[in-house]
């Protein structure tokens, strides 16, 4: 196993997952929906490929290998990921219904 390309591919598809889900973020506040969609489906694909990086290097680890800083940083990098696109598509669930609920507003106004 390639240690050293191992770590970047956690911290390049951790990076490319959360700006993945903040670009959903950013569609859905306004009020593009369907790119937001979009944006998660490429986030949580991103993110899929990172852990399949990351059960290799679980997998492939030594008992007298210690975890290095990199190691360190690289799975703080997909796990932040990891939960950055939960909250975040938890945020565009409260967004369409503040876009629902204003569509009613605006109609009960009007």
């Amino acid at each position: 196993m390639d240690y050293e390309k191992t770590m970047t591919q956690l911290i390049l598809h951790g990076g490319n997952a959360r700006g993945a889900a903040y670009e959903a973020l950013d569609a859905a506040e306004e009020e593009d929906f369907k790119t937001a969609e979009s944006k998660l489906e490429e986030a949580e694909e991103e993110f899929v490929a990172g852990h399949k990086w990351q059960t290799e290097l679980i997998s492939n680890q030594g008992d007298e290998q210690s975890p290095s800083f990199l190691m360190i940083h690289a799975q703080d990098h997909l796990m932040t990921a990891q939960a950055e696109l939960a909250l975040i598509k938890r945020m565009i669930i409260q967004l369409r219904k503040t876009e629902k609920l204003t569509q009613r507003i605006a109609k009960l106004e009007g």
